[in-house]
């Protein structure tokens, strides 16, 4: 079985431009609580645990973002 990439690419969100968009990898050298890596257009990043960005995407997905939303297509 060949060996896995420390930093494994999952997603890239938008990706269409050469921004340098916001990008989703897996670090499997990382202990469990940073294993999940996001790094923004800047190349800044965070790390989670996959417990913590299964909670993020399931508020997301129950619409704990949706005001912000909103309130930026009133403005």
């Amino acid at each position: 079985m060949a060996a896995r990439e420390p930093l494994e690419h999952i997603i890239t969100f938008c990706g269409q431009c050469n921004c340098g968009c916001p990008e989703l990898f897996i670090d499997n050298a990382a202990d469990e609580e940073r294993r999940v890596v996001i790094t923004d257009d800047f190349r800044a990043r965070i790390q989670m645990s996959l417990e913590q960005l299964h909670v993020l995407v399931s508020d997301v997905k129950e619409g704990a973002l949706d005001k912000l939303f909103t309130a930026e297509a009133v403005s």
